[in-house]
């Protein structure tokens, strides 16, 4: 387990505004209301530390068809839509909701070669709601596998999100165990895959990203 890159600099500001707070506090109050403010600030650092979190995960996968999911979290869409923004097509959307407790790292749900991606404004309704998909801001990947099959990987952010991160680069190759990027705060993972793919996860199931096999393309 390590800090991920993107929190280094916020935790160090973090550090160091809480530290002269409690300087001050120490000075100009009581012990009492100084022990308050101490123990306030130590659980207010210790959440953040918490949530930039990037834990070690390798996994080994035979099946260049498996898809596995991207982000920890929690499933909260199977169903079939038309996904207008890139492919124009009916696919199968899985949708998966990060709550602040969550792990942020996002990974590539897929080897493949990103073909396409772009970053949308947009606004910062709850993830849960299925409008966020199209009218928060995103960011839009898709990646072609082996088999010229083309995968859509959305990141949603939410009412509490402040940046979305995307490493990917057009016409660079990836694979699974690689890392697409990072949103801070609640937000959700969209992934559009072919109507023949064998979905392998439930509605409300929770999965880890990285690990949890959530579809297999035909």
């Amino acid at each position: 387990m390590t800090i991920h890159k993107e929190g280094r600099k916020f935790l160090i500001k973090m550090f160091l505004v809480l530290l002269m707070i409690n300087a001050f506090g120490w000075y100009f109050f009581s012990p009492v209301a100084a022990k308050a403010i101490s123990i306030g600030s130590l659980l207010v650092f210790v959440f953040f530390l918490n949530f930039f979190r990037r834990p070690t995960r390798v996994i080994s996968v035979d099946d260049l068809n498996l898809v596995i999911a991207p982000c920890d979290g929690q499933v909260v869409v199977i169903e079939p839509t038309i996904e207008h923004e890139v492919l124009g097509e009916k696919r199968i959307q899985v949708s998966i909701f990060m709550n602040v407790f969550n792990v942020h790292a996002n990974w590539y749900p897929i080897g493949g070669t990103v073909t396409y991606y772009t970053h949308n404004d947009g606004r910062f309704m709850s993830a849960h709601l299925p409008k966020s998909s199209t009218e928060n801001e995103r960011s839009t990947v898709v990646i072609e596998t082996e088999s010229k099959t083309r995968i859509l990987v959305r990141q949603v952010a939410g009412a509490l999100a402040q940046r979305i991160v995307t490493y990917a680069e057009v016409g660079k190759k990836y694979q699974i165990n690689d890392e697409i990027g990072f949103i801070k705060f609640g937000s959700r993972m969209d992934l559009y895959l072919p109507l023949d793919s064998e979905i392998l996860v439930n509605l409300k199931q929770k999965t880890v990203g990285n690990q949890t096999p959530i579809a297999r393309l035909k």
